[in-house]
């Protein structure tokens, strides 16, 4: 029998329940680095306004499977793996086909941190160059974005920005070098030691203000480009956007595919949705409720902690929306308008682009300092995410054997390592962008198998008492809809078949 110690009725005032919140805010830290900053611009340089009713979707239409999936796990104590593994189906080796599925996922995850960490690298090598290479590559990739530019406002010396679009679009595709591996090593060492030591509490205060204080830049930056007839968001730009329909075809791009990975990882992606239930463990939500017992007490505990739980999700859900919306706009406003593709070795440096007109090139400055936070605070808390659940899968998975392996014993080692295998995968795949949208695919097909996890926890494991309302029916069941289609939609796209 579980031990009872910690456990504790819920909070009832706002002051109370605020006090307690803190998972959804946690994951939300590593949700706006390649989600918001990376996905979603990308998605808004390719499909225009578009699709803008496919971001906001994709960021509320996942809470409900989230708090399903949440509420299984705080009111058994069971982890979210552990909850995988009792879904019926076929199990290899004793583990449950959709655990082996999202070990797939996990895969791509690293190498999306992968993508994250070199990133920065990019981020760092343009503010501090090591070599006169890296020095060459700041200034072709500044010419390039800076005659794109040009070329959309008519301002400026025309003449020389078409001579330098020449110049570039004729020259080998952009090199920095090593030095963006330098930076990107230097970094992975970094938050290897600190998440091994456990001595991250400064950092993370620190990067969260810097997040906070990024965001609230690049919100200031939107409302500056409204002074722009050139680079203003129209309300018929916004119209569009929540058309429901799909963006034009335009010649080499795929809007449709790069909006579908987008879905999978901007808001609550498969990765968070498994993420979240342990940081619902870790926070003590479980512990406080007890262990499941027939009584009014437990349930009286489990009723108020799960209201505590929805509280977090919904918080975290509009923080991570705006910031989604925000972003989005801004890709489509600058960098779509202007014509330029955030991608390769020069990817930061483009999408700095969409500060420019803004704040010219102090636009730069501001965006590599705020996308060195976003990032890290992303491959920072994204890491520790991952540790904390794949122990927990290494558990599982040697749970037949003689030794299975303690997760508590492996977490710090984990902690070492993952960082180094994600920069190890940028060194031989340095792309960004792909490594990014790889892990966003992965996360849409795991989504239908975690759409079912919730329905089959809401109507096999949930016991009379905790019978919701039939509205959350129908929105549990929309929302499970949603992940079917779109998982079932990037598949179709992906092998030709739309």
């Amino acid at each position: 029998m579980k031990s009872r110690e910690g456990v504790r009725p819920a909070p009832t005032t706002v002051i109370g329940i605020l006090k307690e919140l803190g998972p959804g805010l946690i994951v939300a830290g590593s949700i706006v680095g390649s989600g918001e900053l990376i996905a979603t611009t990308l998605t808004g340089a390719e499909a225009g306004f578009w699709l803008l009713w496919l971001i906001l979707v994709g960021c509320v239409i996942k809470v409900f499977a989230q708090l399903e999936i949440g509420r299984y796990t705080i009111t058994t104590g069971k982890t979210a793996l552990e909850g995988l593994s009792q879904l019926p189906g076929a199990k290899p080796r004793g583990v449950h086909w959709a655990v082996w599925l999202w070990l797939l996922m996990l895969i791509a995850s690293v190498g999306q941190y992968g993508g994250i960490v070199g990133s920065i690298g990019q981020s760092v090598t343009i503010a501090v160059p090591l070599s006169e290479e890296g020095k060459a590559f700041n200034e072709a990739a500044d010419a390039k974005v800076k005659a794109q530019i040009a070329l959309v406002t008519g301002e400026g010396a025309a003449v020389a920005a078409e001579s330098t679009e020449e110049t570039v679009t004729s020259a080998e595709p952009l090199d920095s070098g090593r030095d963006a591996y330098y930076w990107a090593f230097l970094l992975t060492v970094f938050t290897s030691g600190i998440l091994f030591w456990g001595r991250y509490g400064v950092i993370e205060k620190t990067v969260m203000i810097m997040v906070g204080g990024f965001t609230v830049l690049s919100i200031g930056n939107l409302v500056l480009l409204q002074q722009n007839a050139t680079w203003a968001v129209q309300m018929s730009d916004i119209l569009n956007g929540l058309s429901f329909r799909l963006p034009p075809a335009r010649e080499g791009l795929q809007p449709i595919a790069t909006a579908l990975a987008t879905f999978g990882i901007i808001g609550m992606a498969a990765g968070e949705l498994v993420y979240y239930p342990y940081w619902c463990l870790e926070k003590g939500y479980a512990r406080f409720i007890g262990p499941p017992e027939n009584s009014a007490e437990w349930e009286a505990r489990a009723i108020g902690w799960n209201r505590v739980m929805r509280w977090d999700a919904w918080l975290s859900m509009v923080v991570y929306t705006f910031s989604t919306v925000v972003f989005y706009l801004m890709g489509a406003a600058v960098l779509s308008r202007a014509d330029l593709r955030p991608e390769g070795l020069d990817l930061i440096r483009t999408l700095a682009a969409m500060y420019e007109p803004a704040f010219n090139d102090a636009g730069v400055t501001l965006f590599l300092f705020g996308s060195i936070a976003v990032l890290f605070s992303t491959f920072f808390v994204g890491t520790a995410s991952i540790v904390l659940v794949f122990s927990d899968a290494l558990s599982l998975f040697t749970k037949a054997g003689r030794k299975p392996i303690e997760r508590e014993w492996f977490r710090p080692w984990l902690s070492l390592g993952l960082p180094v295998v994600s920069f190890v995968m940028f060194v031989f795949f340095p792309e960004p962008k792909f490594l990014i949208l790889l892990a966003g695919m992965m996360n849409t097909f795991l989504l239908p198998i975690l759409g079912f996890a919730a329905l089959y926890y809401r109507y096999r494991c949930t016991s009379k008492n905790f019978q919701p309302r039939l509205i959350w029916d129908v929105f549990l069941w929309l929302s499970s809809f949603a992940l079917l289609v779109v998982g079932l939609w990037l598949a179709a796209k992906i092998f030709g078949l739309v």
